[in-house]
């Protein structure tokens, strides 16, 4: 498929999206920067439902990025041992948050190329924060649900999520990219599954190339 068509199919999804939800929101509680970087890092290979389980009462007891930076690290493990890989993620956020309190003055970083440099945060990351804690559009935020859906849209074809985002910067207007992101994720998550798409259902279906990539 050409550029141009797959910007056009691109342009009607969204449409169809914003007539449906306007204003989509991150699946991640969070209440300032720093909570949402600390909740996507431990979103990593854990649900979102999961991360908003343990955060909830996380952030009550560490309510800065200097109370992580402070943090007994063997502590920080057990609190967020449910979300799994808890000793890396909990070295990761002491570190990253032990950067921010040091260089940046305990506020998150504002761009990708700072984000990148804090242990634990690679562009997917960076992303989500970028986008939902700033509104900054630095790109397409790819998880699992993203990468399928915009497979099965015919939007994509990388095997790597920094290839499917190429791709997908190429043919979203900049001003939907941190949208589209969410839009993709909420509806992976109740029409178009991983196992079993409601096809039948989906309000996308008749722009759907139905390619049967699972």
């Amino acid at each position: 498929m050409k550029l141009d068509e797959k910007r056009e199919r691109a342009k009607e999804i969204i449409r169809r999206f914003k007539k449906r939800t306007p204003h989509p929101e991150c699946a991640l509680h969070f209440s300032n920067p720093g909570e949402l970087l600390v909740a996507t890092i431990l979103s990593a290979q854990c649900t979102d439902e999961r991360v908003n389980m343990v955060t909830k009462n996380l952030f009550n007891k560490y309510p800065s990025m200097r109370a992580f930076a402070d943090s007994h690290l063997a502590e920080l493990e057990q609190d967020i041992r449910s979300t799994g890989f808890y000793k890396n993620k909990a070295r990761n956020i002491k570190a990253a948050a032990t950067i921010i309190v040091n260089e940046y003055g305990g506020r998150v970083p504002q761009s990708m190329d700072a984000l990148v440099t804090l242990p634990g945060v690679g562009r997917k990351t960076a992303n989500v924060v970028l986008g939902t804690a700033f509104g900054i559009a630095s790109g397409v935020v790819v998880d699992t649900h993203v990468t399928r859906l915009s497979r099965r849209l015919g939007l994509a074809t990388g095997k790597t999520a920094e290839a499917i985002e190429g791709e997908l910067v190429a043919v979203v207007p900049k001003e939907h990219w941190v949208n589209f992101s969410h839009w993709l994720i909420l509806h992976g998550r109740s029409i178009c599954k991983a196992r079993k798409p409601d096809c039948e259902n989906c309000f996308l279906n008749d722009v759907c190339p139905k390619i049967g990539v699972r």
